[in-house]
């Protein structure tokens, strides 16, 4: 699967708002939304009135962009979100927050999402007990993630944990930060989103 190996920092400048892609850095005054506030490329400064059709696309590719997935996993958990029952905008972002990368990050157990997905690819967390290695794999209520035993030893998760002390962890889940553990309570649902997302447009979009 294609991924992005651009600067992140870009996706951030090209939907004109943070989409904390980048941990820390997002907080400081280093962050290029901050000092350029520009769309990135030569005609970035150009203005203009957007089409309906660009609204629309652009909060797709907001929603991709902050969760890390490709336009076919996209696509894919609309489906699913459009087939279950209620409301798909609501489905949607629920799918999108229960995904293993996503609660490691909302954990404070990774700086970005990006990196969540770095560290279950590289077999430092289990569910249940279990090794899980797949990003996408989505929680369910009930279910316990730990960092490996092996792993809580690495000063990589010391540093993780000391950069997150200060966290606001989402209701949805309780962590253990001594025993490097987080269990879910509930289904994570559009609350549980750090960013706003106009999920309707994303309705509308895939719709036509």
């Amino acid at each position: 699967m294609a991924r992005y190996t651009d600067a992140s920092c870009r996706l951030c400048r090209r939907e004109k708002e943070k989409l904390f892609l980048k941990g820390p850095k997002c907080y400081t005054d280093k962050c290029p939304v901050t000092k350029r506030g520009t769309v990135p490329g030569q005609h970035g400064k150009k203005g203009g009135k957007m089409s309906e059709y660009g609204t629309q696309l652009r909060e797709k590719q907001k929603a991709k962009r902050i969760y890390g997935v490709s336009e076919k996993q996209f696509r894919k958990y609309f489906e699913i979100a459009e087939r279950k029952p209620g409301v798909t905008g609501d489905n949607l972002l629920s799918i999108l927050n229960s995904r293993l990368d996503n609660v490691v990050y909302q954990m404070g157990f990774a700086n970005s999402r990006k990196e969540a997905r770095q560290l279950v690819t590289h077999n430092h967390f289990t569910v249940d007990g279990k090794k899980c290695n797949i990003p996408s794999y989505r929680i369910k209520a009930g279910q316990v993630i730990k960092v490996k035993d092996k792993s809580k030893k690495s000063p990589k998760f010391a540093e993780i944990i000391e950069n997150n002390s200060a966290k606001v962890i989402p209701s949805y889940l309780t962590v253990d930060f001594e025993n490097m553990s987080a269990t879910v309570l509930s289904q994570p649902t559009r609350e549980h989103s750090e960013i706003a997302i106009k999920d309707n447009l994303i309705v509308e979009l895939y719709s036509k």
